[in-house]
């Protein structure tokens, strides 16, 4: 048995988890790690934005319809499609790192080698398999895990590989609608399940570019992943605290999809009120609140996912960038976690 984030309380457990899905398993998350170190053990419990366990339906079934309305249209994704998913993206990055050499460097992960990022990607969805078995109603506080790790780095990419049937047999049992413990927006098992996708995915990703390929990523599913990442982006500054720290005087940013006809829900907007910001709500694909966007990045599916979790830059030619582009190093300056 080993402890997957052996010795640290959970809040940087989870810290560590919130900080690994923007590749920030390098300085960015032993920064964060140790700013998590000081937060109390019951953090979780006073902390409501943190804290998604439903206790009462009518709460419930507001979180749901809140959920609903600010994810684009088309968005989440039906279940199975995130668990058939995590199964193709897994063997995808077992096969890119299967051969290499273990201590190569990960470009997008500055401080991790291959070794340390197949080791992430298995233990991760070993830890999120153990919290769906569970059904965990509070933040963990064991968190004993069967890794089998193998003694030889070279064989990494088929322990991966061989946890493949396992997971795909808890998701498989899983009741997606199951009311559990999670630090995103939907309090649901199938939070789990789409988080692990897109972690993986994303890190498919890192892998391929570390061995040198070119990667690519299903535009349906990499526009689900847009809508993943700005919709829990707003719980994530009880670990990144620059994230509470975006802020502005109405602005609206908009990420927006060039390629519709392949995914739908083709645009995001995001506005930057003194208090906050916030995901604006979608009808029918467009902004229920009117006003045109202040600064606009308009890209591939894939190419946009890339670039919300720091993988690529907007002023890379992928991307059609139209208003003051300073609005936008704000943004990924204080999402850069």
């Amino acid at each position: 048995m080993m402890e997957y984030g052996a010795g640290y309380p959970p809040p940087v457990v989870v810290a560590a988890w919130i900080a690994r899905r923007r590749g920030a398993g390098c300085t960015g998350e032993r920064k964060i790690i140790r700013a998590a170190r000081e937060l109390p053990w019951n953090v979780f419990e006073r902390t409501p934005a943190a804290t998604m366990v439903a206790t009462q339906p009518r709460d419930e079934e507001r979180r749901h319809q809140q959920m609903a309305a600010m994810s684009g249209a088309g968005h989440p994704l039906p279940y199975d499609t995130y668990r058939e998913a995590v199964a193709r993206e897994t063997l995808r990055f077992a096969e890119a790192v299967r051969g290499a050499d273990p201590a190569s460097a990960v470009p997008s992960c500055p401080d991790w080698t291959l070794a340390d990022l197949t080791r992430h990607v298995g233990a991760l969805q070993r830890w999120f398999c153990t919290l769906l078995t569970r059904l965990d109603q509070e933040p963990p506080r064991s968190r004993d895990v069967d890794l089998g790790l193998p003694g030889d780095p070279r064989d990494l990419a088929d322990w991966v590989a061989a946890g493949v049937p396992d997971v795909a047999a808890v998701l498989r049992a899983t009741d997606p609608q199951a009311a559990m413990w999670t630090w995103g927006e939907d309090g649901h098992a199938r939070f789990w399940a789409r988080r692990m996708l897109f972690e993986t995915l994303v890190h498919r990703v890192d892998a391929e570019r570390a061995v040198g390929r070119e990667p690519d990523v299903d535009a349906a599913l990499a526009a689900d992943g847009v809508d993943e990442f700005l919709v829990n982006l707003p719980h994530a500054g009880l670990f990144a605290p620059e994230v509470d720290k975006l802020r502005g005087d109405g602005e609206i940013i908009a990420f927006e999809l060039t390629d519709r006809g392949a995914a739908t829900g083709g645009v995001w907007r995001v506005r930057l009120d003194p208090d906050g910001f916030r995901l604006l709500p979608e009808t029918d694909g467009e902004s229920a609140e009117p006003g045109t966007s202040t600064v606009a990045v308009r890209g591939q599916a894939q190419d946009l996912l890339q670039l919300l979790y720091g993988r690529r830059s907007y002023r890379e030619p992928v991307f059609e960038v139209s208003g003051p582009v300073g609005i936008l190093d704000r943004w990924f300056a204080r999402t850069a976690f």
